[in-house]
């Protein structure tokens, strides 16, 4: 089992970065997939990518190109970099962690509070 918290969101404009950070405890951080997920209003959960233990990524086609997952096992975090963003991207951002690397929510077992994301045109 891992904990994980999530931090980082904010308001931003169109085309601005931001950098969300997921801090984990745990001695069992470095042997899972770390995947984020969003939240938008009136959306279902939306994977938008994954990293392995190994460093292997997935992205969801919307985010690929613009947001890139890594991991620091050493530190016990996990990023997620967002350049180029749009209003669309507005949502509630979770990290989580799972045993295989999936971008599917069900496989995922700890998350963390979230943290919320706004862009503005």
């Amino acid at each position: 089992q891992v904990e994980l918290v999530e931090s980082g969101g904010g308001l931003v404009q169109a085309g601005d970065s931001l950098r969300l950070s997921c801090a984990a405890s745990g001695l069992l951080f470095s042997s899972q997939t770390v995947g984020w997920f969003r939240l938008a209003p009136g959306k279902e959960r939306e994977f938008v990518g994954a990293i392995s233990r190994s460093g292997d990524t997935a992205y969801e086609d919307s985010v690929k190109g613009r947001f890139t997952v890594s991991r620091d096992n050493s530190k016990n975090t996990a990023s997620l970099q967002m350049n180029s963003l749009k209003p669309e991207d507005t949502a509630d951002y979770y990290c989580a962690a799972a045993l295989i690397f999936s971008k599917e929510p069900g496989r995922y077992r700890s998350w963390g509070q979230g943290t919320r994301v706004t862009v503005s045109s």
